[in-house]
């Protein structure tokens, strides 16, 4: 469906399934959703992290202290992460699982523990490894447009020398568990949505602001980068408990429009938040490119001229008016409070239960701001 079509179908106003506004409401729900899987899923990938060979790769990382180098700052969000956006998918592939609740094919349900199968836990371990593999890769420092502000030459090709090590690393630790998980299908479930995310981060580091990024084209690009990964792990999830074709379809509509959900949230947040006045924002985020559309090339070329300091250095704060002078913000609203609607949707078949209203509460999160 398009997306004219997908406003028109609730109109301008947010739908009413949204609560007010409330600075903490993810974090709440996801504190809560963690006491029903058994355990923080900020602990889930501990095995890995505290391995011998890892703990090596640290020792270098330390190194960088000091440093401009972003690798610092990927490092630091594994101790702190204070938005709880981090071990968001892993924690969703969980509730997931548990909300579906046991195979028909397995009517002693022995190897269950807290209403999830082992291999469910493992794919959620392995689904957080992979993103936070890339994450540490998308900390690799563009050395072509390095500059004398941004530290030694030397660190920062040390850091990026250290950001690919790492995030191999994980990524090599993810493809041995996938492997030992035993089914096929999985496996091509998982590899895909790897091949999916590189995708999407190529064309996310290939566009610029002079590109015609239309609003189909950003979420085609959106599922891609931010999506894939969590929408394939909801269906790998349903297929390693052996649930019917139905089910793995409704778990991987859910990922999907979580995830879009949850990015649009993240970008609209600059245009939403009080003191967010100076925060820098992308030029390829959903309400500029709703905004873009609404004003047309031309108009918007003229709009970022107008937004330029005398150093030509774009004045944020100046851009965020004009684009708040126009309806791009309540359009990529309108849009989220659509991918919340939808994961209510898909979640309507599922049997009542604890895990099923923290998914429900998840996706009502998204439009507060």
């Amino acid at each position: 469906m398009a997306w004219r079509s997908r406003l028109s179908y609730f109109g301008l106003k947010h739908l009413s399934i949204f609560s007010n506004p409330s600075p903490s409401s993810w974090t709440k729900v996801v504190s809560d959703a963690e006491k029903i899987v058994g355990y923080p899923t900020s602990f889930m990938s501990l095995r890995c992290l505290l391995s011998d060979e890892l703990s090596n790769v640290a020792m270098h990382v330390r190194k960088l202290v000091g440093t401009k180098h972003p690798l610092l700052n990927t490092a630091r969000g594994f101790v702190y992460d204070s938005r709880n956006n981090l071990q968001m998918r892993g924690l969703v592939v969980l509730l997931m699982s548990k909300a579906a609740g046991p195979s028909s094919s397995d009517p002693i349900h022995d190897s269950m523990v807290s209403g999830i199968y082992p291999s469910q836990r493992n794919l959620a371990e392995i689904t957080e490894l992979i993103h936070t593999a890339f994450l540490v890769h998308r900390g690799i420092v563009n050395l072509k447009e390095w500059t004398n502000s941004d530290g030694p030459l030397k660190d920062m090709q040390f850091g990026n020398k250290m950001a690919v090590l790492s995030g191999d690393f994980l990524l090599a630790n993810a493809c041995t568990g996938l492997a030992q998980l035993n089914d096929t299908k999985v496996v091509e479930l998982i590899s895909s949505a790897i091949g999916d995310v590189v995708q999407g981060i190529y064309h996310e580091s290939s566009s610029s602001a002079e590109d015609s990024l239309t609003v189909a084209s950003w979420e085609d690009q959106a599922f891609l980068s931010h999506g894939a990964l969590l929408a394939k792990s909801c269906q790998a999830a349903m297929k390693l408990a052996r649930h019917s074709t139905e089910a793995q379809n409704l778990a991987f509509q859910y990922g999907k429009h979580l995830a879009l959900g949850h990015k649009l949230n993240s970008e609209l947040q600059p245009f939403m938040k009080s003191g967010s006045e100076g925060a820098v924002f992308s030029l390829d985020s959903a309400p500029v490119v709703f905004h873009r559309q609404i004003v047309g090339p031309e108009r918007w070329q003229q709009q970022l001229k107008q937004a330029q300091n005398m150093s030509r250095q774009i004045d944020y704060t100046e851009l965020r008016g004009l684009i708040k002078m126009e309806r791009g913000v309540s359009q990529a609203l309108d849009l989220c409070s659509y991918h919340g609607n939808k994961a209510l949707e898909a979640m309507k078949c599922f049997p009542p239960s604890e895990a099923r209203s923290a998914l429900e509460n998840m996706a009502c999160a998204l439009n507060k701001f």
